[in-house]
């Protein structure tokens, strides 16, 4: 395969939060495209259960300081970053005081789902949409692992997708057994909106976007799908079929198995 800009957004990174098989896969993948030399950029959430100290993160002057308005409101940006030197990757850290600070992942001290989770999601998409535009890198493939990554294949294919570094960008969608017990309310898909991300586009969702929902979105505007754990769940594996895109099934070594799967995004370069 000939060598890619490839771009990892996402939810959970080992050895940062505990690990899980989202967050294995959060620093193998990159870890497994970058020795086979593709180059790589990796982000997730600065959650608040993540100790700066332990893991030297700091934060980047250059990159931080936008404002992000959602829901009428707005939100700084701060990106951070830190490296895992057994791996040989960095990983860009998303961050604001209000959504992360000293919060806790997805759930709450009583297990209970944040009810702002969706603002979470939106402003953690456009929060590394914006960075990697400061960057000026420009991604071959951007591959989306977790659910706090599901808004950014609608917003790559519509809010921007005239924007150099995303015009010819493929997305790649990871459906994982993790999920959220609580839907995102009903003012979601009003903050969703941004630029070409307009509200008829999500007239077929429903009102209440709950994670089937968000995992349709994100089908729906990838160019692929891979089932990244053995079990996921059943009602978006069966609607990932019914798409005319490539489907990768589980792979317990998946390496070689993504790696192939990302060359059959650009055919075009096979003929």
């Amino acid at each position: 395969m000939a060598k890619k800009k490839i771009l990892f957004i996402n939810q959970e990174i080992s050895p940062y939060v505990p690990d899980t098989n989202l967050s294995l896969m959060g620093k193998d993948l990159p870890q497994a495209m970058q020795e086979r030399n593709h180059e790589i950029r990796t982000f997730m959430p600065k959650w608040g259960t993540i100790n700066e100290r332990r893991g030297q993160l700091h934060e980047v002057i250059r990159l931080s300081g936008m404002n992000l308005i959602i829901d009428d409101t707005d939100h700084p940006l701060i990106i951070k970053v830190a490296s895992i030197q057994s791996a040989r990757i960095q990983v860009y850290f998303i961050d604001n005081d209000d959504y992360f600070g000293k919060r806790l992942m997805e759930k709450d001290e009583q297990g209970e789902d944040y009810p702002d989770n969706g603002e979470r999601a939106i402003f953690f998409a456009r929060g590394v949409l914006e960075t990697v535009k400061k960057l000026r890198w420009v991604p071959d493939i951007i591959h989306c692992q977790g659910w706090m990554s599901a808004v950014v294949p609608l917003y790559v294919k519509t809010a921007y997708h005239e924007e150099p570094s995303f015009a010819n960008t493929k997305v790649v969608t990871s459906l994982f057994t993790q999920s959220l017990e609580k839907d995102l309310g009903t003012n979601f898909k009003k903050c969703l909106e941004f630029r070409e991300a307009q509200a008829e586009l999500l007239q077929n969702y429903s009102d209440n976007f709950d994670f089937i929902e968000l995992g349709k979105l994100a089908i729906d505007y990838s160019d692929g799908i891979v089932q990244a754990d053995s079990v996921v769940n059943e009602t978006l594996l069966d609607y990932a079929k019914t798409k005319d895109i490539p489907l990768l099934g589980y792979q317990q070594d998946f390496a070689d198995a993504y790696e192939t799967f990302y060359e059959q995004l650009f055919p075009e370069e096979a003929e």
